[in-house]
């Protein structure tokens, strides 16, 4: 398990998979270091990227600033917000670089008896 804020002081020079709808993200920075960001599937949640805000050409190939995660969480006895799950974990993943920021954000839901976390790695 790795840090997010680890990327601080890196480059990256590829991100896969940073779409709406993915389950997991690959990020490799000019140093050949590579990371994967993902949920940990237990049961019967659900986790996966629900947007992006910004523009990659700002972040690929410029040294990363701050690399900042940020959650929130929202439970109701009745559904949230119309969904059909009675837990909601958004989490947010911004990058930083002297030229913008991307915002990743992650929805995770479940009736609440199962982790809703994003996990990030360093891939070896």
């Amino acid at each position: 398990m790795a840090d997010f804020s680890d990327l601080v002081g890196l480059t990256l020079v590829e991100i896969d998979g940073l779409e709406e709808g993915s389950e997991e993200v690959y990020f490799k920075a000019q140093c050949g270091r590579r990371f994967r960001m993902a949920h940990d599937q237990d049961c019967c949640e659900q986790v996966e990227v629900e947007d992006v805000c910004g523009e990659l050409p700002d972040i690929i190939g410029h040294q990363i600033l701050s690399a900042e995660e940020v959650s929130s969480e929202d439970v109701d006895e009745h559904g949230t917000k119309g969904c059909s799950y009675d837990s909601v974990t958004w989490t947010f993943y911004h990058i930083r670089t002297i030229w913008g920021t991307v915002t990743i954000r992650w929805c995770g839901e479940s009736y609440g008896y199962y982790s809703e976390d994003v996990s990030f790695y360093e891939v070896k």
